[in-house]
């Protein structure tokens, strides 16, 4: 495989915003680490262990239940622009693709499923990455559809596994279950109300921490978190994923909370901010992809406020991602420079918000044709 066409859909299910609460949450994500018995993992790892490991998972994914008519993308022969965009669908870490001069390892691999929202990352940090991404919140219906798969897998594959330690992994933090559950959030009303740093805080007495869009190494932009457990030994996978699902719901409550507040007392300046920032998302002729992310929070707000009544959660969505770099790259079918990614990235964002009615379409909206979602 070597053509994005053949991978156009795969990633793209957890934009539709069906989802709960999800003008607040993104998305959930649920990952599993696992090692297999009889090979080295992490830095003493060699390339026959990675090999090895590769065709066992090509040979249990035959057999998988939940990966019957999936797709096995080995990295290395794929093309970088494909390699990035499994990147921005977050299918794909920055670990798994490597140093972007040597390009990935041998033996990597994006196991990626046919009809449930679950992947497999071969040959990472881990042998295995399993993991699940959904629209909003649904953390329990995420973990039911990993663990299945982890329970498929593991009936064929020999986990590395400690009476006493749990399930053994390359990080010290993911030894015991290895689950890593996490809930994209945005939070732009505690921002702006000044009281992030407190909840903030209190995630980390519970346990939890905070990332960036890409997780781990990932900056803060746009006023969007991904809240995530921090430890995984010493509870049951159940308990991790109902500790965060709970403390995910008392955010939620604190963000509604704060966008109440200002309506209520700052209703005149948070109007502004949202009109402006669809103005300039409505007329840019240029945005880099941190310009866009923080005008979206803005839009965002306005829509989950219902300011912005003919806009939907999925079209702000679907910006997030068809926007980024390699997708522009994919849509132009070349090459782009920085200052031509940002050109094509004004023109884009004006041509959706002009076909989903945000604003009247006009000459000024016109842009070459981008790429679509089903």
């Amino acid at each position: 495989m070597d053509e994005l066409l053949q991978i156009s859909d795969f990633g793209l299910s957890w934009l539709d915003a069906s989802g709960g609460f999800a003008d607040i949450v993104l998305s959930t994500r649920v990952r599993i680490a696992r090692n297999l018995q009889g090979h080295a993992f992490g830095p003493r790892a060699r390339v026959s262990d990675r090999e090895a490991v590769l065709r066992q998972v090509r040979l249990t994914a035959e057999k998988v239940p939940t990966l019957e008519g999936a797709t096995v993308a080995e990295l290395p022969k794929l093309d970088g622009r494909t390699r990035r965009i499994l990147l921005e669908r977050r299918l794909a870490s920055r670990e798994l693709l490597g140093d972007p001069n040597t390009g990935p390892a041998r033996a990597t691999a994006v196991v990626l499923a046919a009809r449930d929202p679950v992947s497999v990352m071969v040959n990472e940090e881990d042998h295995l990455r399993l993991q699940g991404l959904a629209s909003g919140l649904q953390l329990k219906e995420v973990w039911h559809l990993v663990d299945r798969l982890d329970e498929e897998l593991g009936q064929d594959l020999s986990y590395a596994y400690h009476h006493e330690f749990g399930f053994l992994t390359s990080c010290p933090t993911n030894v015991g279950t290895g689950v890593r559950a996490s809930v994209l959030m945005h939070l732009p009303g505690l921002v702006l109300t000044k009281e992030i740093n407190k909840v903030l805080q209190g995630l980390s007495q519970v346990g939890l921490t905070f990332r960036g869009l890409y997780g781990e190494g990932s900056e803060v932009v746009g006023n969007f978190f991904q809240v995530s457990n921090q430890t995984t030994l010493g509870r049951t996978e159940e308990d991790l994923v109902e500790h965060l699902d709970r403390t995910v719901r008392q955010v939620i409550q604190f963000e509604s909370q704060a966008r109440q507040v200002l309506l209520r007392d700052a209703a005149q300046v948070t109007e502004d901010k949202i009109w402006r920032a669809l103005g300039l998302l409505t007329y840019a002729r240029s945005l880099s992809f941190e310009e866009l992310m923080n005008l979206l929070s803005g839009v965002r707000l306005g829509v989950g406020l219902k300011l912005l009544p003919n806009l939907r959660v999925y079209t702000l969505n679907k910006l997030m991602i068809f926007t980024q770099a390699a997708h522009l790259e994919q849509a132009a079918g070349r090459d782009l420079s920085s200052a031509e990614s940002d050109a094509h990235r004004a023109a884009y964002v004006r041509r959706i918000l002009a076909t989903e009615g945000a604003v009247e379409p006009n000459e000024e909206s016109e842009a070459p044709e981008g790429p679509s979602v089903r």
